[in-house]
């Protein structure tokens, strides 16, 4: 299994910028496409624990959102193979110490890269 080939890494990085841009837009629309659509899809965050895409749907759609000032670091993307990859990361909003991060699993689908887990937290004492 090739580790990083070049061009599946650059695959999953414009899919998790592409991503990251939304999240930072709020663009339901396009963090929704970005999820697996199956009912086996995961994300766990600070929030509760969100099982199927429609539960993450349903929870974008509700929530009051608006965009998102924040800069990411230490961002990390590993692939292994063609078809798989791991991405990390944290971010940080202007003028607050505390730190979020951010872990991603991606599959490559039919109709492209798509998350199927997902975790967000917290880091409670800003630390890295």
């Amino acid at each position: 299994m090739e580790i990083n080939r070049p061009d599946v890494l650059a695959e999953v990085t414009a899919a998790f910028m592409k991503y990251q841009r939304a999240v930072d837009s709020n663009d339901v629309e396009v963090m929704n496409d970005l999820f697996w659509q199956s009912p086996f899809t995961v994300r766990y965050a600070y929030n509760g624990t969100l099982t199927g895409h429609a539960a993450i749907a349903a929870f974008r759609q509700n929530r009051s959102g608006s965009s998102i000032d924040r800069t990411l670091q230490n961002t990390v993307i590993t692939t292994f193979g063609l078809d798989f990859a791991a991405t990390n990361t944290e971010s940080i909003k202007p003028g607050h110490s505390r730190v979020s991060r951010q872990s991603q699993s991606w599959v490559r689908m039919p109709h492209g890269w798509r998350i199927v887990a997902a975790h967000v937290s917290d880091c409670p004492d800003a630390q890295t």
